[in-house]
């Protein structure tokens, strides 16, 4: 819904409106973004006349997924900022975008998800191409193009880039159809901070003059067909925040030693082929806050250093081979998600864990747990999925379990747990819609249970999913 154009009043003077900036009565910039605009905009629109525009956005509104960006772009000289993403502009682009010389952002970029899943014309770069299209954009330095069918080889678009955008700091051709190799032309790009390349099928290794750029903040290659051994000293760039890996289930690697003060916020590398241990030195990442490592080949124990990460909000291991006991994780107070599945982790379960101030999803299942689950205190009002089956705990089930009220899946099934459980309790969890006790000797009592109470999901489906076998 508009919330800038419904404001507009004709009667009063355009450089009052919201949306509009305007210098010595002209106007100079114009965001248009997300005002739900639709229909086509063509080479006619009096938007052309504002031939004094430097900055312009017409993002996140839908101009029919059929529509050409118009050709008539090239009027607009003074632009140094254009974004058109997501705004339902489809087919060629055209050459008059080459001929906005002092252009310093670009963004053109689709909703490639949303054009997968619902086929439309596609946005393209064939004539021009991207050679042509960025050759005299020279002050460019910031370029978003992801989801425009690009279909390129490695040393033509790395060239390309290299060539014609010294200034370049901000490059994301995400699901652009690229190939590989990645060319070493690249390198050339001294200023680079934001790598975005995901979803495209290089079928190549990761080349280590990435590890060159001494700005270099984020750098994402998911699902990339990525091959051959990770450069550790990637890992060690002391400005990156951002690496992003995952599913490229050829590429092998190891975590190196991290150094002090590393700048890491956020390492996902699910679906790889990485190996070895998870270092202690981790713990000097004192800004990490997501970690994703499911689906590797790692081994080894949870250093007791990432219990020390107080940022720390996302941490999956799932389907790895560690072992060991589990850290107490008390001290990161900001931890939402702990998925621990699919491991070999033994010992005792921390009943901490069932009190953590912001835990909001819980899987430890898959493991080697035993002993009993303690009584505790302070039940967490915020816990909403908690998966523990598939594990030797025995033993009672603590009443504690059913004072965490905000459950919404609880998976007990497939452990050594003897008491008699009174399944009335369950009617306790008010927002339960999937409850697993499968394999367990807890249902002596369950004849007299009325399942009808359980009939009830949060997400309106109506249907509760239950376990007994």
């Amino acid at each position: 819904m508009s919330t800038k154009l419904v404001k507009w009043n004709q009667s009063a003077d355009c450089c009052s409106w919201e949306g509009v900036t305007c210098n010595e009565g002209r106007v100079i910039g114009l965001d248009l973004t997300n005002e739900s605009i639709s229909g086509g905009l063509d080479n006619s629109s009096s938007l052309f006349s504002l031939q004094h525009l430097e900055s312009l956005s017409l993002a996140y509104n839908d101009f029919n997924h059929s529509h050409e960006i118009p050709s008539e772009f090239d009027k607009l000289a003074n632009l140094s900022y254009l974004n058109l993403s997501h705004a339902g502009f489809a087919g060629q682009i055209p050459i008059a975008i080459s001929r906005l010389t002092r252009l310093v952002t670009l963004d053109l970029s689709i909703d490639y998800y949303f054009e997968y899943i619902y086929p439309l014309k596609p946005m393209k770069l064939e004539s021009p191409n991207l050679k042509v299209l960025i050759q005299n954009l020279s002050e460019l330095m910031e370029l978003n193009l992801d989801g425009v069918l690009i279909s390129a080889p490695g040393n033509e678009w790395c060239r390309a880039l290299s060539s014609s955008l010294p200034n370049l700091r901000v490059l994301s051709l995400s699901f652009c159809n690229l190939s590989g190799p990645i060319d070493s032309s690249l390198r050339n790009l001294h200023s680079l901070s934001i790598i975005r390349l995901n979803g495209n099928n290089f079928s190549a290794p990761v080349p280590e003059f990435f590890a060159d750029f001494k700005n270099l903040t984020s750098l994402d290659f998911y699902s990339c067909d990525l091959n051959g051994k990770f450069p550790e000293k990637i890992f060690q760039v002391p400005t990156l925040q951002t690496l992003g890996l995952s599913n490229n289930f050829l590429l092998e690697g190891s975590l190196p030693e991290f150094p002090p003060n590393g700048s890491l916020q956020t390492m996902v590398i699910h679906g790889t082929s990485f190996s070895g241990t998870l270092p202690s030195s981790i713990g000097n990442l004192k800004m990490l806050s997501t970690v994703g490592l499911g689906s590797c080949n790692f081994i080894g124990s949870i250093p007791d250093s990432m219990a020390s990460l107080t940022q720390l909000k996302y941490f999956d291991i799932s389907y790895n081979k560690f072992s060991g006991s589990i850290p107490n994780f008390s001290m990161c107070k900001n931890l939402e998600i702990l998925y621990l599945s699919g491991n070999l982790l033994n010992g005792n379960i921390p009943d901490s864990l069932f009190s953590h101030p912001s835990l909001q999803e819980l899987d430890l299942s898959y493991n080697q747990f035993s002993g009993q689950l303690k009584e505790f205190s302070n039940a967490s009002s915020f816990l909403e999925y908690l998966y523990l089956d598939n594990n030797h705990l025995e033993g009672p089930i603590p009443m504690s379990i059913f004072e965490l009220h905000g459950l919404r899946y609880l998976s007990l099934g497939s452990n050594k747990f003897n008491n008699s459980l009174n399944l009335s309790v369950i009617q306790q969890l008010k927002n339960l819609s999937y409850l697993d006790l499968s394999h367990t000797s807890l249902l002596s009592e369950y004849n007299d249970f009325n399942f009808s109470s359980l009939e009830r999901c949060p997400t309106g489906s109506g249907n509760f999913l239950i376990f007994f076998t």
